[in-house]
């Protein structure tokens, strides 16, 4: 699923769109629109601006447009600058606040359980992210991780103390003689989720 924004459609791609010669369309209908091809396009644009689009899935607009309780991804951190947020297959954030209201931020929960507070200008997409089956797909046989071009990797504690923070040791060791020790990479920064880098006191 493309998770990149596009312009809305002007009517020159309407006509072209209309005008298709694969399209399944009787000739009557083909010199229908034709005939009523000018006058009309103000009244389609109209109807297109006044429809309510939302609840309708796929619909992407801003969190201020949108209700309470909307189950939402490729969401912007800032206004116009691309969905960053809830991008993964099948998953999607939702709304836990009224976008209407007089504050500034909308909050929003995300897969991970935390909640956001969003920019109301952000735009998001109404819905899921497809394939949800992603993660729950096995591979056949191990040659296969090598055609996605994954390598082999090789435990820490397997390697020697020149190579590897865990390396050396008794057994299977990670502590390599301080006990407690932290989990490393091979370079000495935290494996799990790295450093702590959020703020202490997050706006909430």
């Amino acid at each position: 699923m493309a998770l990149y924004r596009t312009r809305l459609a002007s009517s020159t791609l309407l006509r072209s769109i209309l005008h298709t010669p694969s399209r399944y369309l009787s000739s009557s209908a083909i010199e229908t629109v034709e005939s009523k091809a000018e006058p009309s396009w103000k009244a389609m644009m109209a109807q297109m601006l006044t429809q309510d689009v939302s609840s309708h899935v796929g619909s992407c607009m801003p969190l201020s447009n949108m209700r309470i309780g909307t189950q939402i991804h490729n969401i912007e951190i800032r206004p116009g600058q691309g969905g960053k947020l809830v991008r993964a297959a099948g998953t999607s954030a939702k709304i836990l606040t009224e976008p209407n209201r007089s504050t500034r931020y909308c909050e929003i929960k995300l897969p991970s359980g935390e909640k956001k507070l969003i920019d109301k200008r952000c735009c998001a997409t109404i819905g899921m992210v497809s394939n949800p089956e992603h993660g729950t797909k096995k591979l056949r046989k191990a040659g296969q991780s090598r055609w996605l071009g994954r390598r082999p990797v090789v435990r820490g504690v397997a390697m020697n103390p020149v190579d590897h923070p865990h390396g050396g040791g008794e057994g299977r060791s990670k502590s390599s003689g301080s006990h407690g020790r932290v989990s490393l990479t091979p370079w000495g920064k935290p494996t799990k989720c790295g450093y702590k880098t959020a703020r202490l006191k997050k706006r909430m």
